[in-house]
């Protein structure tokens, strides 16, 4: 098969662990005998830097002439530390979201047994915890109307969402739970929100229509707090834009690092494939970032994008036996060798 890749590797980090994936897909490639054609695309505050703009339209322009998007990460202080900044490179990736139509973010959290100590959580607790978390990406207070109003004192961010966008990405999370162990936590705040109100109606409109799903409905709040109390409750978790952004954050110490989760945002046109960390940027250009993330991303693009589960495959297991070998970096390292991210991309590549 001959892939088109679209590849964004952005801000701080994002290049570096970028690399080390295309090092993993590469690799898969030759394997397989696949053929990988990458073409690069700015976003973000390097698109700032050279376009004005952080999702300039010659890289959309590159995304939907792909067949799925390598992304990396977003953010630089210059910005973050500017509160008047009126462009962002966040604004980037909010962009590319909605422009690609990616309505529903995917994000795996699944532990390592080599890895279950660095867990800050007790071993009994995260042992075995395979989830799968759906965050809506395209509505919410993240794209609703937002201003300020009497000499800049007040602010406001509106939470809005239409019937369309919640019916699709429930739709979404109910065949994915039939896929796997048939359970959804639909999670929301309707004790409160208007908008999660309509969240759980439309959940419960839909429930008849898939009798073999287990459906249980859980206030953000209680969510966030059995998360961490027994993950291993969980099979598929889905939430509308915000709250999926913190949860899915949260879910991240659970495997031990932030550095593992992979996700996949997929939609209405070319799916995207990212860690979800952000840019780092502390670490930019040290070669120490963790890469797993975004090298179990390309096992995902492989797997959704293509729907070569054994490439796929593959990726994950070098990454597993990598971490069983302490070919980590200095993250997971602890008191034995912390390896570079390039290293670790090589090392990787080389197993597949």
């Amino acid at each position: 098969m001959k892939m088109k890749i679209a590849k964004l590797p952005g801000d701080g980090i994002g290049p570096e662990v970028v690399e080390q994936a295309v090092k993993a897909v590469d690799a898969v490639c030759k394997k397989f005998g696949h053929t990988a054609e990458y073409e690069f695309g700015y976003v973000g505050a390097c698109a700032i830097d050279n376009y004005g703009n952080p999702y300039p339209e010659e890289t959309h322009k590159i995304c939907m002439a792909s067949d799925a998007v390598l992304f990396g990460a977003v953010g630089d202080p210059k910005y973050d530390n500017d509160p008047t900044s009126k462009v962002r490179p966040e604004q980037g990736l909010l962009a590319i979201r909605k422009q690609l139509g990616l309505y529903a973010n995917l994000r795996p959290v699944e532990t390592f047994s080599s890895l279950v100590d660095k867990s800050p959580l007790k071993r009994e607790l995260v042992d075995g915890a395979d989830f799968m978390c759906i965050r809506e990406l395209t509505g919410g207070m993240y794209f609703g109307e937002k201003g300020r109003r009497d000499n800049g004192d007040t602010a406001f961010d509106t939470n809005l969402y239409h019937r369309f966008e919640v019916e699709r990405i429930l739709k979404l999370a109910f065949e994915y739970a039939g896929r796997r162990r048939k359970h959804l936590t639909v999670v929301d705040k309707a004790n409160v929100l208007e908008s999660s109100r309509l969240w759980r109606q439309i959940a419960q409109e839909m429930e008849p229509q898939y009798p073999d799903i287990k459906v249980d409905y859980m206030f953000v709040d209680n969510a966030s707090m059995q998360l961490i109390r027994c993950p291993k409750f969980f099979d598929v978790l889905v939430t509308e834009n915000t709250f999926g952004d913190i949860l899915t954050d949260e879910a991240s110490c659970i495997t031990g690092s932030m550095g593992l989760l992979a996700s996949a945002s997929v939609g209405e046109h070319t799916s995207l494939f990212e860690p979800i960390h952000g840019s780092y940027p502390q670490a930019a250009g040290k070669n120490i970032a963790n890469p797993l993330a975004t090298i179990l991303s390309a096992a995902m693009m492989f797997e959704y994008a293509f729907g070569l589960m054994d490439e796929g495959k593959a990726i994950r297991n070098a990454v597993a036996l990598s971490i069983e070998k302490g070919i980590v970096t200095e993250d997971l390292s602890g008191e034995g060798t912390a390896y570079s991210t390039s290293a670790v991309g090589d090392w990787i590549a080389a197993n597949i």
